[in-house]
């Protein structure tokens, strides 16, 4: 059950605003009967709900990958004129939006989707979905200095969960490593700040898995629907970092 202004701006009526006006407005039913209060719920997969004596159909379920490049901001809009993430999803007619956040300068692979239920459980600060970044930094890491990360470093809004680190590659010349981790958390910036808490700042950052899900061949700038079985994957990781959590702090 969600919210019925919600269901008719998904379903692409009008603006979640304009939508609440309708309402009020007793221009909305419900299976035959007029909805005129704010609060009214309803299920778009059983009830019939039409606008003005036209019936909605509910929107179509997107789950998409997109290989954001660096340069790309992951918001509605911007006012410096920056390229969105949108200007990619051109074919794209339904309304999508990220699961969390790419930076501008971070590239990699994004989700998109138009289910609010699915990215709520993806990106649920108590479902811990593992994601990995590819890190080319500054200078060469002492292992001490990852076993720093690896067990938890003191950033300015609190102590990181333990994450997993790997050389990839040293270039003795550039004096610069390029490592994998691996982060259980969301927080703005966060790869990025574990890294300068260690004195090596990040020069390029791509994030290149979410769960078990990897962008392969994807090139950048492109994007591609995910397969159910790939949804039901993610969600089944999801289910069970929660249910980790949850024993973890009983």
């Amino acid at each position: 059950m969600e919210r019925l202004q919600k269901i008719l701006a998904q379903a692409g009526v009008a603006s979640r605003r304009k939508c609440e006006e309708l309402i009020l407005a007793g221009q909305v039913e419900v299976n035959g009967e007029k909805v005129s209060e704010l609060g009214a719920k309803a299920d778009p997969a059983v009830d019939v709900i039409s606008v003005n004596g036209k019936v909605i159909k509910g929107e179509k379920k997107l789950y998409l990958m997109f290989n954001k490049p660096k340069g790309v901001i992951t918001s509605a809009k911007d006012p410096e004129g920056r390229k969105i993430v949108s200007d990619f999803l051109k074919d794209i007619k339904e309304r999508v939006y990220p699961v969390g956040r790419l930076d501008y300068d971070t590239e990699g692979l994004l989700l998109l989707t138009n289910d609010g239920q699915f990215a709520n459980l993806l990106t649920h600060p108590k479902h811990h979905v593992p994601k990995t970044y590819l890190a080319t930094v500054k200078g060469v890491p002492h292992g001490t200095s990852l076993e720093q990360l690896a067990q938890g470093i003191q950033l300015e809004d609190g102590m990181t969960a333990p994450a997993e680190l790997e050389y990839q590659d040293v270039d003795p010349e550039k004096k610069q490593a390029t490592i994998t981790i691996t982060i259980h958390e969301g927080r703005n910036r966060q790869v990025r700040r574990m890294f300068e808490a260690i004195g090596h700042p990040v020069i390029r950052l791509k994030r290149i898995r979410f769960g078990e899900l990897g962008l392969q061949n994807l090139q950048r700038g492109k994007y591609r629907h995910l397969t159910p079985k790939e949804v039901q994957e993610l969600l089944a990781i999801a289910a069970k970092a929660a249910k980790s959590h949850n024993i973890h702090n009983k």
